[in-house]
């Protein structure tokens, strides 16, 4: 049909109309296929790195990684720091594993003091552990106990340590462990402010004499590549029993100069030293 003259200029604003849409439209489109391909290499890049679990010792909790935890994160890591029974090596490992068992993809298994007994028992119990990381931990070997090792190469326990009876659900009596708290900073902290200190020995979590004497199993560390930071100013496991475990898991080892709590009072420092394992796992 032929469009009268006085039409015309009502057609082309419509044409002009339908061009600026399609331009749009294609604009649109251009732009969620860059942000889709962005979001997928986004999920690649989270799916390649390894979830970091972060397992406290005796004397403490969870809460201890907090500062660890918040420059994993801001580092794109998933972090998982579950509670440690601290009631013995073979029944925490099998709770620390039953945490493990539910994550996908590569696995940093790190642990502080007592929970490297667990960890060196857990990591043994699933297949996705890639690394070990030990913060003034124990690497036993098989057979080997917590006080064994502390016998072994002397600490500092001295007095320090309060038993408090407990009763078992068989009605047997067990023993739990706390520090004195009158000795909680000098024995575990002593380069942590006194303010933080008061409140780790208030919140503190006992571990019971059956932990210590309990013998280590065969131990991950042989198959799994390992790291180990040992603290100089350590008194609760000597640095000469670190050194000594460190070197016969051939781990990567660095000494920096902390008390028993080098999580809490150099966290710039524990953090690179688990981004170094977690780089080798991812």
């Amino acid at each position: 049909m032929r469009i009268p003259p006085a039409a015309a200029p009502g057609r082309a604003r419509w044409r002009a109309a339908l061009a600026a849409a399609a331009i749009a439209a294609t604009c649109l489109a251009l732009v969620l296929a860059a942000g889709a391909a962005q979001a997928r290499t986004g999920a690649a890049r989270a799916a390649a790195k390894p979830t970091i679990v972060l397992v406290h010792g005796a004397f403490a909790d969870a809460s201890g990684f907090g500062a660890v935890t918040s420059r994993l994160q801001q580092r794109g890591y998933t972090v998982i720091a579950p509670a440690n029974p601290l009631r013995g090596p073979a029944s925490d490992a099998a709770s620390v594993a039953s945490v493990l068992k539910q994550i996908q993809g590569p696995i940093v298994l790190v642990a502080h003091s007592y929970g490297g007994a667990v960890t060196t028992e857990a990591a043994t119990l699933v297949t996705n552990v890639k690394a070990l990381v030990y913060l003034n931990a124990l690497a036993l070997d098989a057979g080997e106990t917590n006080l064994g090792m502390t016998a072994r190469f002397p600490n500092h326990f001295g007095d320090a340590l309060r038993p408090v009876p407990f009763q078992l659900p068989d009605g047997t009596q067990g023993t739990d462990f706390y520090i004195d708290r009158a000795r909680f900073r000098s024995f575990f902290a002593a380069d942590v402010s006194a303010r933080l200190v008061a409140r780790m020995a208030s919140a503190q979590r006992p571990i019971t004499l059956a932990a210590g004497l309990e013998p280590s199993t065969e131990p991950a560390w042989k198959t799994i590549p390992s790291w180990y930071l040992i603290g100089r100013q350590d008194r609760v496991i000597s640095p000469a029993a670190q050194r000594f475990m460190a070197e016969r898991a051939n781990a990567h080892t660095i000494e920096i100069n902390s008390s028993h709590a080098s999580y809490i009072s150099h966290p710039a420092k524990v953090t690179q030293f688990i981004l170094r394992a977690a780089r080798s796992a991812g």
